[in-house]
């Protein structure tokens, strides 16, 4: 089977390389070509400097980009030069409508397609430990999970095309309420003079355990954010889930809230901080 991957990010360079380490043939595209390049070099595997050329033979095309508009960008152009019976598997995070019209698209040139968005952020991309929410047809998902499962942990089919989309809505309102949270927590305990390592050691093993404690708890004690999931990305999910919310008419009083803390938090330059960073605005 050959494979193309398109958009090698900080997710999508690592994903791309377990599935050439799980033995798939894979030609790989970026818009700068020198990490195309690079990535070939180091995986062994081909790169292509254009979509067309990288996706042209592929039975299975991956693609993991900004926003709806390089969505709607790249997944166009792959769509183009993509052969028939072939299947698009698209790992964005994007609106739930983006992955409905590339859906509608792909259909109208008999190719399959799947929008496939991703949690556990670029350690759970390097470790092959993702989990990938899925929408789309019953038969085209299970020809996809296989190869997804070279870098998921977990793989589900959540339902109808744009299901997925709207499960990572779901799980990035959580997250900005559980940061918050946490955040607001370990700040009252430095204000309380507690150990702040400490704490985190006590209440981790009770009731407030969560990834977010376990995985970045002690960084945020440290005021350590160069690392993980960027603001600037949360606030581009936060965004999709509020328009989403104004569709169909959920209530996210605490997500519009977070969402504009990080926005503070953008103010102070913390545009590239990891998510973790509401800390900093309690200062």
């Amino acid at each position: 089977m050959k494979l193309a991957f398109l958009g090698l990010g900080v997710m999508g360079y690592p994903m791309a390389g377990h599935l050439k380490a799980k033995g798939f043939d894979v030609t790989v595209y970026n818009r700068t070509t020198a990490k195309a390049e690079a990535w070939a070099k180091q995986h062994g595997g081909a790169f292509d400097a254009t979509i067309a050329g990288a996706v042209r033979d592929a039975d299975m095309v991956m693609m993991c980009v900004g926003n709806d508009r390089d969505l709607a960008e790249v997944g166009s152009a792959a769509l183009a030069a993509m052969k028939s019976g072939a299947i698009l598997v698209d790992h964005t995070t994007a609106s739930a409508d983006a992955a409905r019209t590339l859906y509608d698209a792909a259909k109208a040139k008999a190719i399959g397609f799947i929008d496939a968005p991703v949690s556990g952020g670029q350690a759970g991309a390097e470790k092959g430990q993702l989990t990938v929410m899925c929408g789309g047809d019953t038969n085209v998902f299970e020809k996809v999970k296989p190869l997804v499962d070279s870098y998921a942990k977990a793989c589900t089919l959540m339902g109808a095309p744009g299901a997925g989309q709207l499960t990572k809505m779901v799980n990035q309102i959580c997250i900005a309420g559980l940061v918050q949270a946490l955040s607001e927590g370990l700040a009252f305990a430095e204000k309380a003079g507690l150990d702040g390592n400490l704490v985190l050691d006590v209440i981790s093993k009770g009731a407030a355990q969560s990834w977010q404690m376990e995985n970045r708890g002690r960084t945020m004690v440290k005021r350590e954010f160069n690392f993980g999931f960027a603001v600037d990305w949360m606030r581009k999910d936060l965004g999709i889930c509020l328009d989403e919310a104004r569709r169909n008419g959920a209530r996210l009083p605490v997500t519009a809230m977070v969402d504009q803390f990080y926005g503070d938090v953008q103010k102070m330059g913390g545009n590239r901080y990891d998510t973790s960073s509401l800390i900093k605005r309690l200062e």
